[in-house]
């Protein structure tokens, strides 16, 4: 082998091995910065603002700074889409909304591990509506993590009305489902659309709905119809915090996910995002302190197994 080919090869390697860790690393990075959101949001909440405001405030800067893109970008798409497109993108919005209303307002009321574990059910919830409203007869194994994800649940349930604040705790796990079922309705209201529409166009459309949705949330529950009332005399780091939400999880967060399926199979990538809820977990223990019962941890290992079988098993039904 001559010296120029050795020489070659050498400084092809390394491009080639970070090429084939590059969606790997990307997803990874994706699935920590999500993590982070709630988090940010009990900062957030501590700085004494309210929950439906958070959820306003970083759906409304997402779709802001998605609006320069969008029509610039996908504009002529967004003005050629049929009256029935937009009303798939409202109301895949409105539910959307619904998701983040409740899950935000969860965090303030049960453990962040609780609240992120329970919100992630969507695998759950996706088979029982599909079965439902589409007629999908579920595989076997996606029933097996439906029954796992409903047997964690339980277990969580019961862990916390245990503790001191058991009340409190009962309202946040079923406000976090809540926001699981409104996540999973937004997922199969979109899912129909997203076949003959871009990903930028239908982001903006229903991330710019769920924020005006949030937004006259946030006004009737606040008593004003003046919105800069609603975001008026924080501290600046509040505001940071909402940027950071806007921008971390919800574009950088779910664009990681969404760029690394081109690269990565769906199974693997929709298994991953339970490192979500882990890093969040986690993240909670050292800053907060929060450490699991038993129970709970027993429910939350059951849960996150229940939602990578039923994934892998809607999955392999499509």
């Amino acid at each position: 082998m001559s010296e120029s080919s050795v020489l070659e090869q050498a400084t092809e390697r390394p491009v080639t091995r970070l090429a084939r860790a590059l969606p790997y690393l990307v997803l990874f990075g994706g699935v920590m910065v999500a993590a982070a959101a709630a988090i940010m949001i009990r900062y957030a909440q501590a700085m004494e603002m309210p929950s439906i405001t958070i959820a306003a405030g970083r759906l409304g800067l997402a779709a802001i700074i998605l609006l320069p893109i969008a029509w610039s970008r996908a504009g002529n798409e967004l003005r050629r889409l049929s009256r029935r497109d937009l009303l798939l993108g409202v109301a895949s919005g409105v539910f959307l909304a619904v998701h983040f209303a409740a899950w935000i307002s969860s965090l303030a009321y049960t453990s962040v591990a609780s609240s992120v574990a329970l919100v992630s059910t969507n695998p759950l919830w996706v088979a029982l509506l599909s079965a439902l409203l589409l007629r999908e007869r579920p595989s076997l194994l996606t029933m097996a993590g439906v029954v796992l994800t409903i047997a964690g649940s339980i277990l969580i349930g019961i862990s916390d009305s245990a503790g001191p604040d058991s009340g409190n705790a009962l309202l946040g796990n079923l406000l976090a489902l809540l926001g699981a079922l409104g996540g999973s309705i937004y997922f199969l209201v979109g899912r129909s659309l997203r076949r003959h529409v871009s990903v930028l166009a239908y982001i903006w459309l229903v991330y710019t709905s769920a924020a005006v949705v949030l937004l006259l949330m946030a006004l009737v529950f606040a008593g004003t119809a003046n919105p800069l009332t609603l975001f008026g005399g924080y501290p600046p780091l509040a505001y940071l915090l909402l940027l950071g939400l806007a921008v971390g999880p919800q574009l950088l967060g779910h664009t990681a996910f969404n760029w690394s399926l081109r690269y990565l199979s769906a199974t693997f990538v929709t298994v991953a995002l339970l490192g979500e809820p882990i890093g969040s977990a986690v993240l909670a223990l050292i800053l907060f302190g929060e450490w699991f019962a038993p129970l709970q941890l027993a429910g939350f290992v059951i849960l996150l197994a229940g939602i990578a079988v039923a994934a892998r098993g809607e999955r392999g039904d499509q």
